[in-house]
């Protein structure tokens, strides 16, 4: 179907009834923005409207094409997004406004960048960011807002409008490491001695790991990994985001992208972290444990992640939001952004005056993060 030809705008609550080959085509196979994955959310309960997620995704068809669409959520809470626009909800409410609810564009409880227009049409984006600001309009919704979105997406978003909202990660690059020792020597002599001696009070201890693809896992290592998960939240007095259902559904529809990490001491597992791959990256996303042992979150989610990364020759390691603590391991920092547009210029001016103040502050605290990598200078070092 030509571009030429009018795009039509529709939208959808359940992805049940979108072709996962027609949704899939157009986020290029990203793992968190597959059609399973979205689906595996909206099917366990993890994020429909009971939960403050009401799905409204997006779609754009020419004739009976489809060839656009935005993963578009209606938010009545600012949970499970971890980009805090929690201020932004209490200006409103002092001046009498409602905040929520509000659109957001994103991925469910996932810090991770990609595609959020998604088109095979890079001209098409366009298209669809402003069909987000006539939705909030034509719905006299406070605002809208897209997580964590690619480069391309960014930029078609700016173009629309958009503010932009940055933030610093911290992510791994496999410098093309034969082995664990090559990643070593490419440390300083004092962070690669400080993490030889945190990995070896961890073997001290008699604890060992092992690594374990989806393909392999049974209902004893689901159960097993979700008592880790669900323990994470519930020593804080917290309700877990996901429930074992949507793991089990990410085990049935894309067990070639899970790689389970497990800790264990005398024959017996003492913790657990699930993560997600690509080709090319490793995705840290979900930890817990049975047994507390110093160290042993660090050396389960970042060493031995580090670990996989370097056996499997991924090229990149993503370990989630925040975390000064990951730059010792040898977690670089990485900038992210996300992009925000207001229905009233009042708010749209301060909340534009806010980003601009913030925008500096992350510029600052990046450099001086990347001032003190553990890495030795090498000329052509890229650590963006």
């Amino acid at each position: 179907m030509p571009l030429s030809a009018p795009a039509r705008f529709s939208l959808q609550t359940c992805l049940q009834d979108i072709p996962a080959s027609s949704w899939d085509a157009l986020s290029a196979g990203h793992v968190f923005l597959r059609h399973a994955f979205l689906l595996a959310l909206q099917q366990s309960n993890c994020a429909n409207t009971n939960t403050g997620w009401g799905a409204n995704f997006l779609l754009m068809h020419r004739g009976e094409h489809l060839c656009g669409a935005v993963p578009l959520y209606l938010k009545h809470h600012s949970r499970g997004e971890y980009v805090f626009d929690q201020g932004w909800a209490q200006a409103y409410l002092r001046n009498g406004l409602d905040y929520y609810p509000k659109l957001l564009v994103a991925v469910p409880f996932t810090p991770v960048g990609g595609p959020r227009l998604l088109t095979t049409h890079p001209q098409d984006k366009l298209l669809l960011a402003r069909q987000l600001q006539q939705l909030a309009q034509d719905n006299q919704l406070s605002s809208v807002h897209v997580l964590f979105p690619s480069t391309q997406d960014r930029q078609a978003l700016e173009q629309a409008g958009f503010m932009i909202r940055h933030d610093v990660q911290f992510h791994w690059h496999n410098r093309d490491y034969d082995d664990y020792e090559a990643f070593l020597a490419d440390m300083t002599q004092q962070k690669r001695k400080k993490l030889r001696q945190d990995s070896r009070k961890i073997a001290d201890q008699g604890i060992t790991f092992q690594h374990r693809e989806g393909t392999d896992l049974g209902e004893h290592e689901l159960d097993y990994f979700y008592q880790c998960y669900a323990n994470t939240y519930t020593e804080r007095g917290q309700i877990p985001y996901l429930t074992r259902d949507f793991f089990a559904r990410l085990r049935t529809h894309m067990p070639e992208n899970l790689t389970l990490i497990l800790a264990r001491r005398d024959g017996r597992n003492i913790a657990s972290a699930l993560s997600l791959h690509d080709g090319q990256t490793l995705y840290g996303r979900y930890w817990g444990c049975t047994h507390y042992v110093p160290g042993l979150h660090f050396e389960t989610c970042y060493i031995q992640a580090i670990r996989y990364c370097i056996a499997q020759r991924l090229q990149r390691f993503e370990g989630g939001a925040q975390g000064e603590h990951k730059l010792s391991r040898g977690l670089v920092p990485a900038a992210t952004c996300s992009a925000h547009w207001m229905t009233d210029p009042r708010f749209a001016q301060a909340v534009g005056q806010f980003l601009n103040d913030e925008a500096g502050q992350v510029a600052r605290y990046r450099d001086s993060l990347a001032a003190h990598t553990p890495f030795k200078a090498r000329p052509s070092q890229d650590q963006s």
